[in-house]
């Protein structure tokens, strides 16, 4: 009986970490900006307000409620991701240009996700605060089905690429002297990324830091190569929040903490330091 309620868990989690690493890595290659990330992109936030729009409309985690979840979110990532673009201008993103665009695409739906919780009835958003901090309970087998699906598009369309990623990190121009279609490769990547943040906010919830932590530990370990550096984030990511996870349940036990909070905990000291020490010349 354990065993039932802890696997569904922890195939949650693992899928969890290891699509918002990859994420991290593919928004980081796009943009060749070392602190991209989709919580500090703003992805995160789209993704969360699509999810809470569906949850106003009654969707839950049966199959089909989970599959208008996850188009929801995916639509809300583009549309933030996209909304950083813009207000960033296309090209290489420089660190202080990226951040006050995720800064104020995050803050928008920040206050549209306020405003949906303020008018709809609250008994149609039941336990949405505690969702919107990252939660990581058990999932109906379908609807982890579901997640696992997308997240493998997801992964699939960022790993197939990870050459013309190492590159498109020479610039747009000289990749496409090398053969590489830039324009294809970028939206490419683009729908990988948003697709692997949607997925999770849609069944765990805006977790951020993830895709931020472990690639650039990863990175000091292996290199820049994408081809080692995919893979190698996924099965880290996923070890990394379910460590995460295992704290949030034994931190304050018998209750339990959302998993975000560990991840914030751990991901904004971080933050500071990759800021203040090994980036401090870009700002």
């Amino acid at each position: 009986m354990t065993l039932s309620i802890r696997l569904p868990r922890i195939a949650a989690a693992a899928l969890a970490g290891g699509a918002l690493a990859v994420a991290g890595v593919a928004f980081q290659a796009l943009t060749r900006n070392p602190l991209a990330e989709p919580s500090v992109l703003g992805v995160s936030g789209g993704a969360a307000f699509g999810v809470v729009i569906g949850q106003s409309l009654g969707l839950g985690l049966g199959l089909l409620g989970a599959a208008g979840l996850t188009a929801l979110a995916f639509a809300g990532a583009v549309v933030a991701a996209a909304a950083v673009y813009l207000i960033a201008g296309a090209g290489r993103l420089s660190v202080q240009t990226l951040l006050l665009a995720g800064v104020i695409v995050g803050l928008f739906f920040a206050s549209a996700i306020t405003l949906v919780i303020s008018v709809v009835d609250v008994n149609r958003l039941g336990g949405v605060i505690y969702w919107l901090l990252g939660n990581l309970g058990t999932l109906p087998p379908a609807s982890l089905g579901l997640f696992a699906l997308c997240a493998a598009a997801g992964l699939w369309l960022v790993l197939a690429r990870a050459r013309e990623l190492n590159l498109l990190a020479l610039g747009e121009e000289a990749a496409q002297q090398l053969g590489v279609d830039a324009e294809r490769l970028k939206l490419r990547i683009f729908a990988g990324a948003a697709l692997l943040t949607a997925s999770v906010v849609a069944f765990a919830g805006p977790i951020g830091f993830v895709g931020l932590i472990v690639p650039h530990a990863l990175r000091m370990l292996l290199g820049p190569d994408n081809r080692r550096l995919v893979p190698a984030a996924f099965v880290g990511g996923a070890i990394f929040l379910l460590a995460a996870d295992t704290v949030a349940r034994s931190i304050v036990a018998p209750a339990e903490l959302s998993v975000g909070v560990i991840t914030a905990f751990c991901g904004a000291p971080f933050f500071v330091w990759l800021l203040r020490t090994r980036y401090r010349a870009l700002l």
